[in-house]
């Protein structure tokens, strides 16, 4: 199993407080503590414009404009988006800024890509907000072209939503084979069949309940492309809210309110909240966390995202996961 990273970028209202000068400061400086370690594989930044769970004035920093200076200021640790909206970018241009992301950090890129759903932010930015048809066949058309950009240095291809007709990416990415392609979403009769057909990582529903229905799905979507089940490495994110006793644990999810609250209605603060009920898998105790887990290793998951609401001021979450999660998990 291997484990990545989120870093505060203000989409999740986790920069609320840091002032905006601070901002590169404080998340180059997470990305720099990843990258000095041994524990995190990857760090991970979200394809959001507008903050969830409302939109708000507070900040938001563009994904891939961060996935090219992370690239820069570190050297071991791996990079990825939670998921680039494909209709955001054109495939073509957007395989060409990875392969410049990818030559940057000495190939060390992931390709996080999904149809996209935020409709607030679509329609602000003009991207209008097709039904999930068209988005998902987006997502599939948009796949196709940037494999073709990535092993061939050229992509012509004909679809109902994009079209190439020669365009050129070079030098290829640095990565022998292209840039793994993780293809988020769990719905069951086209994202997981894209991703049947195209994917080297999926990301899906993180409960034991859902991850195992979703990986039985996908499974049966590789047998029927022909695909090798196995060569698909399941992931799943988790938000973390970790404390040496319950007391401490409460201090966690109260301090994630306060960081809410000031900024968003009461109805939007709990329907954050809901993702550190008692009851999921990142909240809890380090021992309570390993016992939530643990099943989910034995089920298949082979990578876990984790976001810690307070990174951007307080690291102490994170090194007590570090200390005795990581280990026990590993173990």
């Amino acid at each position: 199993m291997k484990f990545g990273l989120f870093v505060p970028q203000g989409w999740k209202h986790d920069l609320v407080g840091v002032d905006p000068v601070d901002h590169w400061k404080v998340m180059s400086g997470l990305a720099q503590r990843a990258d000095r370690g041994d524990v995190w594989d990857s760090i991970w930044v979200f394809d959001h414009f507008h903050t969830v769970p409302e939109p708000t004035d507070q900040a938001t920093h563009e994904a891939w404009s961060l996935m090219a200076a992370f690239g820069a200021v570190t050297s071991r640790i791996r990079l990825g988006q939670m998921c680039t909206c494909m209709s955001y970018r054109n495939p073509a241009y957007l395989a060409k800024v990875a392969t410049t992301v990818d030559v940057v950090s000495g190939g060390r890129l992931n390709m996080g890509i999904g149809a996209g759903w935020y409709e607030h932010e679509w329609r602000a930015y003009d991207y209008g907000f097709p039904g999930a048809g068209e988005r998902l066949a987006r997502l599939d058309e948009g796949v196709q072209i940037m494999r073709q950009m990535w092993t061939e240095g050229i992509s012509t291809f004909a679809g109902k939503h994009y079209t190439t007709d020669g365009a050129i990416n070079r030098p290829l990415p640095v990565q022998e084979g292209g840039i793994p392609l993780w293809i988020a979403g769990g719905g069951e009769r086209k994202t997981l069949l894209t991703a049947a057909k195209y994917a080297d990582y999926t990301n899906f529903d993180g409960t034991l309940e859902g991850f195992t229905h979703k990986s039985a799905v996908l499974e049966q979507h590789c047998k029927d492309v022909g695909r090798d089940y196995a060569t698909i490495t399941r992931s799943a994110d988790y938000n973390i809210a970790i404390g040496r006793d319950e007391a401490e644990v409460a201090d966690r999810i109260a301090a994630r309110r306060a960081q809410l609250e000031p900024h968003v209605s009461a109805e939007a603060v709990e329907r954050d909240l809901a993702s550190l009920a008692p009851g999921s898998a990142g909240v809890g105790t380090p021992e309570q966390i390993v016992e939530k887990l643990r099943p989910l290793l034995d089920a298949g998951l082979g990578y876990a995202n984790f976001y810690f609401p307070e990174a951007a001021t307080d690291t102490s979450g994170i090194e007590l996961f570090e200390r005795e999660v990581v280990p026990a998990l590993l173990g």
